[in-house]
């Protein structure tokens, strides 16, 4: 397989496993079918779009590209029919949401690579391709985006942009290493929502020590 095909089906794995978070949480909504499948098509190809759209890559692949649709529309078959199934997962939305962000972290990272941009703006874009979407999500469905909150989200996308960009420079290109970055953000986030890692935070004095140092 060569890598153009790697990346590929990184993507399309990629918007499968999104499309499925994005379902579920319409589903847990209560939305109907047609929410369903739109939230899923927002979760999947919204930060690739955004992505495109940064790099020149138009029209965006998500939306040009039928296979994506495709693929969106299947998982929210699946997610609609087998429901409580996927319900036995603990916490399934955090779990396919993880996947998801370390396979667009890494592929979104290599196409700004392809269409010959820098380091910076490669991991940049990588990191918006993962969590894109999911703000998307969250925000219609009035939840906080996850990125905003003190859980290793985005900094999971960073790691697995990073990891792949260092192998390209690197020039190592075989066909396991998509694999290995996509791993690695993957298992930072799943781990840190087993642990309960978080970011620091950085607290002020409150009103009552500001008025005793007064």
């Amino acid at each position: 397989m060569n890598s153009h095909a790697v990346y590929t089906l990184l993507d399309l794995v990629g918007t499968f496993v999104f499309a499925i978070s994005g379902a579920v949480a319409a589903r847990q909504r209560r939305l109907d079918l047609f929410g369903i499948v739109v939230i899923a098509f927002m979760v999947a190809c919204g930060g690739g779009i955004v992505r495109d759209l940064c790099i020149g890559a138009i029209p965006p692949a998500g939306l040009s590209n039928w296979h994506y649709l495709a693929t969106a529309l299947a998982a929210s078959a699946v997610t609609i029919l087998a429901y409580p199934q996927v319900r036995r997962l603990r916490q399934p939305v955090l779990f396919f949401d993880a996947i998801g962000l370390g396979l667009f972290a890494v592929s979104g990272a290599q196409k700004s690579l392809v269409h010959s941009h820098n380091a910076e703006l490669a991991i940049l874009l990588g990191i918006v391709s993962a969590v894109g979407g999911g703000v998307m999500r969250d925000v219609v469905l009035s939840r906080v985006p996850a990125i905003l909150e003190r859980d290793i989200y985005a900094s999971a996308a960073l790691l697995g942009a990073s990891v792949q960009v260092g192998f390209s420079y690197a020039g190592w290109t075989d066909w396991w290493t998509p694999w290995f970055a996509t791993l690695a953000c993957v298992l930072v986030r799943l781990a840190s929502l087993r642990y309960g890692w978080r970011l620091p935070i950085f607290q002020g004095k409150s009103a009552a020590e500001t008025h005793d140092h007064r």
